[in-house]
């Protein structure tokens, strides 16, 4: 590509937010940033990945954790934060990538070539893909999507200025029950060709 170019994903737990950041990945050509990050973070650090899996896309507790001269003993913060600055610098040295999660709308917002999508579905279509991932039956992919989403929202709610899911803090955003995942990427695709023309 002859500029750079960043496309963040954020998603709701069973809307095929991934899949469809992999499929994005695939069509330009680009890299795909989701959990493998914690590798890449865990090497340069000399940490467990297993150890720092535990706290990836948590918000600190504010009432079990302490700040003092800048420095928390919260590993959820810490580990927040090792990836925004890797974002960051990854961002910084023109790279382009697909993004997902990882506060990447609020992190990245000051890069005009990073356009931000949240994808979103409807509750029937999100049971019937995680009950298909996971063998569960229909009560208890519902209440694993709302714990997942409850948790996104107050991870990125915790870290950005603008809300989980507000329209406002996306460039676009998009149902994938409707068409489904390979017809909403193509849609994602045709705007991000428009988009990159004019960056």
């Amino acid at each position: 590509m002859d500029k750079q170019l960043i496309i963040s994903i954020s998603r709701e737990y069973g809307s095929g937010g991934h899949i469809i950041a992999q499929d994005l990945a695939e069509r330009f050509g680009i890299e795909l940033v989701d959990n493998s990050l914690l590798s890449k973070i865990a090497e340069e650090g000399e940490i467990s990945v297993h150890e720092i899996a535990k706290f990836d896309e948590r918000p600190k507790r504010p009432f079990i954790t302490r700040t003092v001269r800048g420095y928390t003993n919260s590993p959820a913060q810490n580990i927040a934060e090792m990836q925004f600055d890797y974002l960051k610098k990854l961002a910084a040295s023109g790279q382009s990538f697909v993004v997902v999660g990882r506060c990447s709308d609020d992190v990245l917002k000051d890069y005009k070539c990073c356009v931000s999508i949240f994808i979103m579905a409807d509750m029937p279509h999100k049971v019937q893909h995680i009950m298909g991932k996971f063998e569960m039956n229909k009560e208890e992919a519902e209440a694993l999507i709302k714990k997942k989403n409850a948790k996104r929202k107050e991870y990125h709610n915790r870290y950005c200025t603008g809300k989980w899911g507000d329209s406002r803090n996306y460039e676009m955003c998009i149902s994938s029950s409707s068409l489904g995942y390979e017809k909403t990427a193509d849609i994602i695709e045709a705007y991000v060709k428009e988009r990159y023309e004019k960056l």
